[in-house]
């Protein structure tokens, strides 16, 4: 097949890539070379949380893509972002059944949840002045002080819950806009100890 996009993905024409005269390229189609530029680009080492991803055969073809994208809430709206990973917890694969569109609000949330370091659980730091387990999260980019703790289990307790909780105030936030799916998804989501 001629043409494909990083040697996977293929648009047979049939859908609008670019807006008229000005060629400037549509937002579907924006959306889905960034989706194969992740998973295909050996080149792209822009993030490595999208090592060992994959796209389902109907998203390479961008006819369907495109038509699937004018059918999901909150596709329309500005500064929402194509997700492939909430409504499944450590997916790798794009497809019409993992992907949702969510605000930007929501995306970074779970952007930021970010990864343990050391032998520590996610959110809790050894003070070395004082030998106990402090706690912080971020909240809206800014660092949130919990508090100490003489367990490490009770200390990522605290985070846990914590963070689950805020997780549930943003779902509830955008409840009446984002997918119902969504909405179930971030009200049952967990922290998991070593995410």
């Amino acid at each position: 097949m001629k043409n494909l996009i990083y040697g996977k993905g293929y648009n047979d024409g049939s859908r609008c890539a670019g807006a008229g005269r000005s060629g400037k390229l549509v937002k579907q189609y924006i959306l889905w070379v960034n989706m194969l530029r992740r998973c295909f680009d050996e080149k792209d080492i822009f993030n490595p949380t999208y090592k060992g991803c994959t796209v389902s055969e109907n998203f390479l073809n961008y006819s369907y893509f495109y038509d699937w994208c004018q059918n999901q809430i909150g596709f329309d709206k500005d500064n929402w972002q194509l997700d492939k990973d909430l409504l499944l917890v450590g997916n790798k694969t794009y497809s019409e059944t993992t992907c949702v569109f969510v605000p930007q609000e929501i995306n970074k949330f779970f952007n930021a949840h970010g990864r343990a370091k050391g032998a520590e659980p996610l959110g809790v730091h050894v003070d070395s002045k004082t030998g106990k387990y402090k706690v912080q999260c971020n909240v809206n980019g800014k660092r949130r002080y919990l508090g100490r703790f003489s367990s490490k289990h009770t200390a990522f307790s605290a985070y846990k819950d914590f963070k689950e909780s805020l997780c549930k105030e943003l779902a509830l936030k955008w409840q009446s806009e984002i997918d119902p799916r969504v909405f179930e998804a971030m009200m049952k989501w967990e922290v998991d100890r070593n995410d």
